[in-house]
């Protein structure tokens, strides 16, 4: 199986400007994200960016960028204008590493290349984690998703799903005992056809609603496969706070 591994690096943000390159432990973040995707079996690493700073701090440290328009609506768009760039063939595997995760481990980005190379039938697939409080199962940052019983998705939300009807019409002050509720993690597989198709594909009612893009791909009738994660995967960096936690995790690694 052969896939590629695509990290796009913007450097627009709201909360921590610049963002791609803020320095964790020595390295800019972008560099730490490459390097630990560079772990994985991916057959090559595109960094995939709009700002020409990243672009030179990337060539920098030995990574192959492309070029990206700075007024794509969203990160499947970036991800397709390098798969048309680069001329991939309709069967490329693509495996979006957002450039926020400098923890994501290699093995999680070969699990979902893999869970998608085997099920020809999906266009994309992505990955999940069992969801353990109620604060986490009512905030509305933590998108759930469920599935059939061949791991297809049949929905990702922003709300609980399922719902525990009876659960909750007792109580909505303690996790419910029964369930099994399962985390979206944003990590992302892509044959190349699929994601030429998502871009001519208007956003759905659905997708804007719930501010969730892979809703288009459901809502055109495109199958997604989804599996639990065979090993944690720390959140991304969103904020200062989670910009010193990972600094201090590294740190004190060395």
């Amino acid at each position: 199986m052969s896939f590629t591994v695509v990290i796009p690096a913007r450097y627009g943000s709201t909360r921590l400007p610049g963002k791609p390159l803020l320095d964790i432990a020595g390295k800019p973040m972008v560099q730490r994200v490459w390097e630990q995707a560079s772990r994985s079996a991916a057959s090559s690493l595109v960094i995939a960016t709009d700002d020409t700073r990243i672009r030179e701090v990337a060539e920098g440290f030995g990574a192959q960028v492309c070029m990206t328009s700075a007024q794509h609506p969203s990160g499947t768009d970036r991800l397709q204008q390098v798969a048309r760039e680069m001329a991939w063939d309709d069967e490329q595997i693509v495996v979006n590493v957002q450039g926020d995760e400098p923890l994501i481990p290699p093995a999680v980005i070969d699990q979902v290349a893999a869970n998608l190379a085997t099920r020809p039938q999906a266009g994309m697939a992505t990955l999940c984690e069992p969801l353990e409080t109620l604060e986490e199962l009512l905030n509305p940052n933590a998108v759930k998703v469920v599935a059939d019983r061949e791991g297809m998705a049949l929905y990702f939300s922003r709300a609980p799903i399922p719902w525990p009807r009876d659960a909750f019409a007792q109580t909505r002050d303690a996790m419910p005992s029964q369930g099994q509720w399962q985390r979206h993690i944003g990590i992302y597989a892509y044959r190349t056809r699929f994601l030429h198709q998502y871009v001519t594909w208007e956003p759905a009612p659905l997708e804007l609603l719930e501010s969730l893009e892979q809703l288009r791909a459901l809502y055109n009738g495109e199958r997604i496969h989804v599996a639990p994660a065979l090993q944690p995967v720390p959140g991304g960096v969103d904020t200062q706070q989670d910009l010193d936690a990972v600094c201090a995790s590294l740190g004190a690694a060395g």
